[in-house]
C-alpha cells in the first residue's frame, strides 16, 4: 500500500506560504474528489431508481469506475491496487446488465447510502472546516494589522494589552481551526479510497446474493478478488485508525504548547538572539508608497535564498526577488510611529526597502542575518559560489577567503600601473588560506565598520580635556612652551615613512591572527569600494609612545602609549604591511576596554618597525631595573645623543630618522 500524503500538524501554527501552497493542493484534491463522488453517486442512484434503464445505468457506472484512473487528483492519480480493483468491478457491472426491482432495497442499503453518507458527512465536514479556517485566518490578519499599528512612543499600556490579548486569542483560534482542518484533509485521503470501493463491494455482493444462478456463476470467479478487496479496505481502515490516533495525539501536543507562542514580541526584556544566522525567514511588513506622501503596509513572507532577499504572498507557489544583498547595507529607521523598522539599501541604485519585524528578537536577527550574508558575498571573489553555499546550509557564519584581485582589476584595470601603492593586493590574496587563521568571527565582529581616516581615540581625547592636572595638553602633542613631551627621557627615537590604510575595532588581541584578519578586511574594503587615496605620515617610535606626525607641518596627528600596544606584526607575504592593536581603557565604569587594529604600508620592511616597537617595550620594562637597562645599552649601540641606533642601513636611517626631504621625495 503506497504512503498517503499528509499535511504536517506542526506547521499549522507557523502558517508559512509553503504550508499554504501545500494546503491548496489538498483542497484541489478534495474538490476533485467531491466532483467525482457526485458523479459516481448519480450513477448509483440511477441504478437504484431506474429499473427500466438499468442496463444503461450500469454501463454508465462502469464508465465512471474506469474513469478513476484518468482523474487528475492533485496528490496523484491513485494507487494501482485501487485502479485495478475498479477496473475489475467495471467488468462485472457490464456483465450484470439485467436488474430486478426487488434488488432496490438492498441496493439502497449497500450501495447508495454509504456514498451519500460519505458525501454528506466527510466532504461536507471538510467544506465546513475550510470556512472556519478562512474566517479565523482573516480574524488573525485583522488582529495582526491592528497590533502592527501600535505606536512606539507614549503608548497606552491598557490598549496595548487589549490588542496583544486580541492577537493571542485570534492566533489560538486560527491554530485550532487549522489543526482540525488539516486532520480532516489527511483523513480524507484514506476515506476517499474506501468511499469508492466499499459501495461497489456491497453492490456486487447484493447482485450475487439476489441472483442464485448468477451467484453460482460469479462466485467462483470473484470470491478471491472480493476477498482481496475486503482485506484491502480493512488494511486502509486500520492504517487510517492508526494515523488518526497519531494525529489526535499530535493535535493535543500542539494545543498544549505554552501560551507564549501566540503572543507577539514575547520576552521583550531578554530575548535570545542568534547573531550568526546565514538564513532567515518569517513574516514582515513592507512599506509601499501609494502616492507622493501616502504609504501602505503589506504583510508578506520574506526569506533569504542564496544572496537574495525574497518575498512570497500567501498561496503563491514560489517567491519573488526583492533585493540583491550583495554589498547592501541595513540600518534601523524611525518610520511612522511603527516599531522594529529597518531599511535595506543597495549601492546599485535600486530603491531602498523599509521593513517592519514583529518583535525585537526578529528585528535584530533580520539585521544580523542580512549583514552576515552581505559580508559573506562581498568578501569573496566568487559570489556565485558563496550564494550557493548560503542557500544550501544555515550553519554558523564563517568569513570566506578573500581574493579581490578580479574585482579590483575589473574596477581599475590599470590600477597596478597607475597606483603603485596597491602592490600589496596580490600578496594578500596569496597568503590567506582558510586553515591559516583563527575563525574571523571570533576575532572581528561581523559588520564592523572600517575607518579610512585617522581618528583620535576616545581615551586620548579625554586626557586632553581632563581638568585638574595643572596644564593643558595641546592636541598636536606639544606643551604650551613648545617643548616635546618627555623627549629628554626617551632612549629611542626612530622614524619611518608610512601610509595609513585603515583601522577597525577587533574583539581579541590574544594572537597576531587578528592583525592578519584586519589587514585582509581593510584591503578587501579598499579594493571593493575603489579607495586608493592614503594618508602619508611619519611614524615616530619612542620608548614611551608611537606618534603619527604630519610630514609637512611636523604636527602630531595621533599618539599611542607604547604600553597600550598589545600586538604588532608585519604581513606574512608583503613585508611592507605593518599593523598593531591598541587597547583603549573604557571611559565608563564596568565597561570593557576597547581594542582597535591600525594597518599601515611603509617604505621600509615592516619587520624593522616591529623590531623597533619591541625594543621600545623592552626599554619600558628595563627602566624598572637599572641593571637590565645597562645590559640593554651594551647590546644595542647608542648615538651621540645617547639614543639607541637600530637601523644598520644608512639610507633607511636617513629617511626614517628625520630626514623629511628624502622621505617626501621618495613618497
Amino acid at each position: 500500500m503506497p504512503a498517503v500524503d499528509k499535511l504536517l500538524l506542526e506547521e499549522a501554527l507557523h502558517d508559512s506560504p509553503q504550508t499554504r501552497s501545500l494546503l491548496s493542493v489538498f483542497e484541489e484534491d478534495a474538490g476533485t474528489l467531491t466532483e467525482y463522488t457526485n458523479q459516481l453517486l448519480q450513477a448509483m442512484q440511477r441504478v437504484y431508481g431506474a429499473q427500466n434503464e438499468m442496463c444503461l445505468a450500469t454501463h454508465q457506472l462502469s464508465k465512471h469506475l474506469l474513469a478513476y484512473e484518468n482523474q487528475n487528483f492533485a496528490l496523484g492519480k491513485g494507487d494501482e491496487q485501487v485502479i485495478s480493483s475498479l477496473q475489475n468491478f467495471a467488468k462485472t457491472v457490464e456483465e450484470l446488465n439485467i436488474l430486478h426491482a426487488q434488488l432496490a432495497e438492498q441496493l439502497a442499503e449497500a450501495m447508495v447510502f454509504p456514498m451519500i453518507q460519505f458525501r454528506e458527512k466527510d466532504l461536507t465536514e471538510v467544506s465546513t472546516l475550510k470556512d472556519m479556517f478562512v474566517l479565523t485566518s482573516n480574524e488573525h490578519d485583522i488582529a495582526m494589522a491592528k497590533y502592527s499599528r501600535l505606536p512606539k512612543r507614549r503608548e497606552n499600556e491598557k490598549l496595548k494589552a487589549e490588542v496583544v490579548a486580541e492577537v493571542a486569542s485570534a492566533r489560538k483560534r486560527q491554530h485550532q481551526a487549522s489543526l482540525q482542518y488539516y486532520c480532516a484533509l489527511n483523513a480524507l485521503q484514506y476515506r476517499k479510497r474506501v468511499a469508492v470501493m466499499q459501495p461497489m463491494l456491497g453492490y456486487t455482493q447484493g447482485q450475487i446474493a439476489f441472483f442464485k444462478k448468477g451467484m453460482e456463476m460469479f462466485s467462483k470467479r470473484l470470491d478471491s478478488f472480493l476477498s482481496s478487496v475486503s482485506n484491502t479496505i480493512k488494511s486502509i481502515q486500520d492504517q487510517m485508525d492508526t494515523d488518526t490516533e497519531a494525529m489526535r495525539l499530535s493535535q493535543q501536543e500542539q494545543l498544549s504548547l505554552n501560551e507564549s507562542v501566540y503572543i507577539p514580541d514575547y520576552d521583550v526584556a531578554s530575548p535570545v538572539i542568534n547573531r550568526n544566522l546565514l538564513q532567515k525567514a518569517g513574516y514582515l511588513n513592507i512599506r509601499n508608497k501609494t502616492g507622493l506622501v501616502s504609504t501602505s503596509w503589506d504583510r508578506l513572507y520574506f526569506f533569504t535564498q542564496g544572496g537574495n532577499l525574497m518575498c512570497q504572498p500567501r498561496g503563491a507557489v514560489a517567491g519573488g526577488l526583492v533585493l540583491d544583498l550583495d554589498n547592501c547595507s541595513v540600518m534601523a529607521v524611525d518610520c511612522e510611529d511603527r516599531r522594529y523598522c529597518f531599511q535595506i539599501s543597495n549601492p546599485s541604485g535600486k530603491p531602498s526597502v523599509i521593513l517592519q519585524a514583529e518583535s525585537k528578537k526578529e528585528y535584530e536577527e533580520w539585521i544580523c542575518a542580512i549583514n552576515n550574508i552581505s559580508r559573506q558575498i562581498y568578501l569573496t571573489d566568487n559570489p556565485e559560489a558563496v550564494a550557493i553555499r548560503l542557500n544550501q546550509t544555515a550553519v554558523q557564519a564563517v568569513t570566506p577567503v578573500a581574493s579581490f584581485e578580479k574585482k579590483c582589476e575589473s574596477a581599475q584595470p590599470n590600477s597596478q600601473t597607475a597606483n603603485p601603492d596597491l602592490e600589496y593586493t596580490n600578496a594578500t590574496v596569496q597568503h590567506q588560506e582558510p586553515s591559516d587563521s583563527v575563525d574571523s568571527l571570533i576575532l572581528i565582529e561581523p559588520g564592523t565598520p572600517i575607518q579610512f581616516d585617522i581618528v583620535l581615540p576616545a581615551a586620548e581625547f579625554l586626557d586632553q580635556h581632563r581638568p585638574g592636572d595643572g596644564r593643558r595638553t595641546n592636541p598636536f602633542g606639544e606643551n604650551e612652551d613648545n617643548s616635546k613631551v618627555d623627549e629628554e627621557d626617551s632612549l629611542l627615537n626612530q622614524m619611518f615613512l608610512v601610509r595609513f590604510l585603515g583601522s577597525m575595532a577587533v574583539k581579541s588581541d590574544s594572537s597576531k591572527e587578528v592583525i592578519y584578519e584586519a589587514m585582509r578586511q581593510v584591503l578587501a574594503a579598499r579594493a571593493i569600494h575603489n579607495i586608493f587615496k592614503m594618508t602619508e605620515s611619519h611614524l615616530l617610535v619612542t620608548s614611551k609612545d608611537l606618534r603619527l606626525i604630519d610630514p609637512q607641518t611636523q604636527v602630531t596627528k595621533i599618539s599611542f602609549e607604547l604600553k597600550d600596544v598589545t600586538q604588532f606584526a608585519e604581513h606574512q607575504e608583503n613585508k611592507r604591511l605593518i599593523g598593531f592593536v591598541v587597547r583603549t581603557p573604557a571611559l565608563i565604569e564596568n565597561e570593557d576596554d576597547t581594542l582597535s587594529a591600525y594597518i599601515f604600508e611603509s617604505n621600509t620592511e615592516g619587520e624593522k618597525i616591529c623590531y623597533t616597537i619591541s625594543i621600545g617595550k623592552e626599554i619600558i620594562e628595563a627602566k624598572k631595573d637599572p641593571e637590565a637597562l645597562a645590559e640593554l645599552k651594551k647590546s644595542i649601540p647608542l648615538n651621540n645623543d645617547g639614543k639607541f641606533i637600530l637601523l644598520t642601513d644608512t639610507s633607511d636611517n636617513n629617511k626614517e630618522n628625520g630626514n623629511c626631504e628624502d622621505s617626501e621625495s621618495e613618497a
